[in-house]
């Protein structure tokens, strides 16, 4: 796929910002937030400086019924598919609803795999924080040290911190050379090949969006960067760096990161985008290069779910890395759109019914995913759907899903 780190966002629409870019960057569970921020949990081995966490809220009984209104809606937006698996200690559900493959007729199965989009880059960060806790690097060392010559030496120093963080205040990337509202041209550049030298030269001709540190937004190339640095720092590919250090450590043997291979092999949900006359095309075979380092990842909702157990029981990183997951920049960062900050390093926050969720959410085209919990893995989500529109649309099935699974 062909589509520039801006375009990548939305089918419909060529410039994103605001309170789009924040729904549709990773798609699931861009949800009303409380007005309280939610707080960094501190870390026993003197990690950064986080906020006091706030009173813990109790996390409700699961409402089966309202889970499976929640995921039966199939219209509203028009989905093929959807799935759901809430689990944690208050309470197990797993639901599904619509069919995996359209010509078959097979409906949605646990086993099923589909693209996770942006949750790869909590594959990413948590590698990049395993490689800060050996000590092999700073995460306040500029990454132009560590990747020479990879960006214009007229930017200013632009550290790993704010790589993870999303507060580079890197440019906007180029526009495509076609149509990114067409869902026909996406279609027809769905094999384009990228290198990620590539994606990074289309953000090296603008202006900074802002002086590093002072703002945060949102962006894919931030990790391409980050999985750059996982291939400098160990020489290998970063899909085998994570794969060693955590796909195979898990036992997560459905989760990959398919590299040149456009297809998903095994039993897999089919994404599908609706063309302009009307008809549904099967978008499920898609090269993925150009989501390299940040969405290209392929998984499944138990792979996913014993993942975020991993993670936030302390299984992958050591305190002090681990709080970096769940640091927010200090309360004078504010998004360009003039909201808090909700992306700590790898991980964002949202806040549904009083619960505070930490977690990820991604997208790729015909695909959407989440996956959440509470900080004390009291209610853990992990939910995926296939959208056939790629746009602000898609909120409806993730505020829907999100409120059904956190309400009392």
């Amino acid at each position: 796929m062909s589509l520039s780190p801006l375009s990548r966002r939305a089918v419909v629409g060529a410039a994103l910002s605001g309170a789009v870019v924040a729904a549709t960057a990773g798609p699931a569970l861009a949800v009303p937030r409380a007005a309280s921020r939610p707080a960094a949990v501190p870390s026993p081995g003197g990690g950064p400086a986080g906020r006091t966490p706030p009173a813990a809220v109790p996390v409700p009984p699961l409402q089966v019924p309202a889970l499976r209104a929640a995921l039966a809606d199939l219209e509203h937006p028009e989905l093929t598919a959807a799935q759901l698996r809430v689990s944690g200690s208050a309470g197990r559900w797993y639901g599904t609803a619509g069919v995996a493959d359209r010509v078959t007729g097979r409906a949605v199965q646990e086993r099923d795999t589909f693209r996770i989009g942006s949750i790869t880059k909590v594959f990413v960060a948590t590698v990049v924080l395993q490689l800060a806790a050996e000590r092999r690097l700073s995460p306040e060392t500029p990454v132009q040290r560590l990747l020479p010559g990879l960006l214009p030496a007229r930017f200013p120093p632009i550290t790993v911190s704010q790589l993870l963080n999303h507060t580079s205040g890197l440019p906007d990337g180029q526009a495509p050379p076609y149509d990114p509202s067409s869902p026909e041209a996406i279609a027809r550049h769905r094999y384009d090949r990228w290198t990620p030298e590539q994606l990074v030269s289309l953000v090296s001709h603008g202006p900074m969006k802002f002086t590093p540190g002072t703002k945060q937004q949102y962006r894919g190339i931030n990790y391409v960067l980050l999985a750059l640095l996982i291939e400098r720092l160990t020489g290998c590919r970063y899909g085998e760096v994570i794969s060693r250090r955590i796909l195979r450590p898990l036992g997560l043997r459905h989760t990959i990161v398919p590299g040149d291979d456009p297809r998903i092999h095994g039993p897999h949900v089919h994404g599908y985008l609706r063309m302009t006359d009307g008809s549904l095309l099967d978008i499920t075979e898609f090269h993925q290069s150009a989501a390299w380092g940040e969405g290209e990842m392929i998984s499944h909702t138990g792979d996913l779910d014993r993942f975020l157990t991993a993670l936030f029981s302390g299984e992958l990183l050591p305190p002090r890395e681990l709080a970096r997951m769940f640091t927010l920049p200090p309360d004078e960062v504010r998004m360009v759109d003039g909201g808090p900050a909700r992306y700590a390093a790898g991980l964002q926050t949202v806040t549904v019914n009083g619960l505070t969720l930490w977690g990820k959410t991604g997208e790729r085209y015909g695909y959407c995913s989440a996956m959440f919990a509470t900080r004390d893995q009291q209610r853990r989500m992990v939910l995926s759907f296939t959208p056939t529109r790629r746009d602000a649309t898609q909120l409806q099935a993730s505020q829907r899903i999100a409120e059904a699974a956190t309400k009392a």
